[in-house]
């Protein structure tokens, strides 16, 4: 049995193609006009739609082209009079997967719909095996095994079939746009476009226009109409970093986008639907930002539906290595692994840039390695002035094992005793020999000191 909607603004053709559909036992409404079609689609789910062409004032292709929109599964046949067949041919275009001309004949329409009910529900399938197979494999983008990692993985396939809005919380460098598209690439907006933009990148006076587009004459310089990234992101999502970087005037824009699914172009009185998933990321408290009146509160809790928080590196250090595989084979390197050294000195580094800063290291060691292996004396932690972090300008949220913060440890005892070894070993408490032997594993030990 299929569900069926027939749209007609003639009476008794309605009427004699439900009465030739539910005797072949089909579930069958009938409607007389375009808009009270498009209407019934965004409310419930249908199999197959049978469509008249001629209609006012919303006529069959705005039929076929709602229904593509809003229910892309449902299948959609043209009934159109002999002399329209050129329009039929532009509704299939469109969408539309079949035509018949007037008059026509009751059995043959059944069989076709029952012909294109079956292959509805088709695709309908393979499109809901896909998505549990995308959901299974959710937050693969992320890379690691860390404890934090698979949480952060398990959050991501739980939210990512639903349209849920996204909060994605985190330091500069953690990995946010990763996450971000895990969510899209696991839901079902996947085959949709994934729409990028940084708040913070773009001037606060242009980043109404790109988000929301404009109108012809809107301001200086708005030669034609132009969509905004709302439009671009259409049937797909929508991914707004640094939230908190956009201008008030924008942020009321986007609390009405969320709560209505309406924008307004810049320039346009007139309103227009959106169909986009936002994903929204901070790398900083936006209670802060709220206390100094700088972000609404009111769109803060509308975008903390559901919050991702990807930890920092530091926090997940059993990551470094697969990182660094990763990082390694994206660049073309046969080599898999560093030395047991490396890796251990990687994992006491205290990555200030995250992910980010772990990316371009392993690609200055590639370079600097050319064609042979990658060894300890390629890595080049703290390249830059000021990297360097101590425990007073550092937030330690894990564990105060030397194991997993080793060197920031030793800088800082060091740092404090002036350079005395007796005198760090004792702060860090232990003998002056593991402190020797530390400083060889970390490299950190003059030449001199051999």
């Amino acid at each position: 049995m299929a569900k069926i909607l027939v749209v007609d603004d003639e009476v008794k053709m309605v009427t004699l193609l439900k009465s030739a559909l539910v005797v072949r036992g089909h579930e069958v409404q009938g409607v007389h006009g375009g808009k009270e079609a498009l209407d019934l689609v965004s409310a419930e789910e249908f199999d197959v739609v049978l469509t008249d062409l001629r209609m006012e004032p919303v006529d069959g292709m705005a039929v076929v082209k709602g229904i593509k929109e809003t229910s892309p599964d449902t299948e959609v046949i043209i009934l159109t009079a002999f002399g329209d067949v050129d329009s039929a041919v532009s509704a299939m275009q469109a969408g539309a997967c079949h035509y018949m001309t007037k008059p026509i004949n009751f059995q043959n329409v059944a069989a076709m719909v029952e012909k294109f009910a079956r292959a509805g529900e088709l695709s309908r399938e393979n499109r809901s095996l896909k998505l549990a197979v995308a959901v299974n494999n959710a937050g693969q983008e992320m890379v690691g095994q860390a404890q934090a990692t698979e949480k952060l993985k398990d959050l991501i396939g739980r939210v990512a079939p639903s349209d849920a809005t996204v909060l994605i919380r985190g330091e500069s460098g953690v990995g946010k746009e990763v996450c971000a598209r895990s969510v899209h690439n696991a839901s079902k907006r996947a085959e949709g476009p994934f729409v990028a933009v940084n708040c913070a990148a773009i001037a606060e006076t242009l980043l109404e226009s790109e988000l929301f587009g404009y109108r012809k004459g809107a301001f200086t310089g708005a030669d034609t109409d132009r969509d905004g990234l709302f439009e671009a992101a259409r049937g797909g999502t929508l991914f707004l970093d640094e939230i908190g970087e956009a201008p008030l005037a924008v942020q009321a824009k986007l609390l009405r986008v969320l709560e209505e699914k309406k924008i307004n172009r810049v320039g346009d009185p007139r309103e227009t639907d959106v169909d986009a998933r936002i994903i929204a990321a901070t790398n900083r408290p936006l209670e802060d930002s709220i206390a100094e009146k700088s972000f609404r509160e009111d769109l803060y809790f509308r975008l903390l539906v559901f919050p991702l928080d990807v930890p920092p590196l530091r926090d997940r250090t059993d990551d470094v290595a697969p990182l660094v595989t990763h990082f390694m084979s994206s660049l073309g390197r046969k080599q898999k692994k560093l030395p047991a050294k490396t890796l251990a000195r990687l994992r006491a580094y205290g990555w200030p840039g995250n992910i980010r800063e772990l990316r371009n290291l392993i690609e200055r060691a590639h370079i600097l390695a050319g064609l042979q292996e990658i060894t300890d004396e390629h890595i080049q932690l703290n390249v830059s002035p000021g990297t360097a972090k101590t425990l007073t300008e550092f937030d330690l949220t894990g564990d105060l094992s030397l194991d997993n913060h080793m060197r920031m440890l030793i800088e800082t005892a060091l740092d404090r005793a002036g350079g005395n070894k007796s005198q760090a070993a004792q702060m860090l408490g232990i003998t002056r020999r593991t402190l020797y032997s530390r400083l060889k594993l970390l490299g950190m030990q003059d030449d001199s000191e051999e």
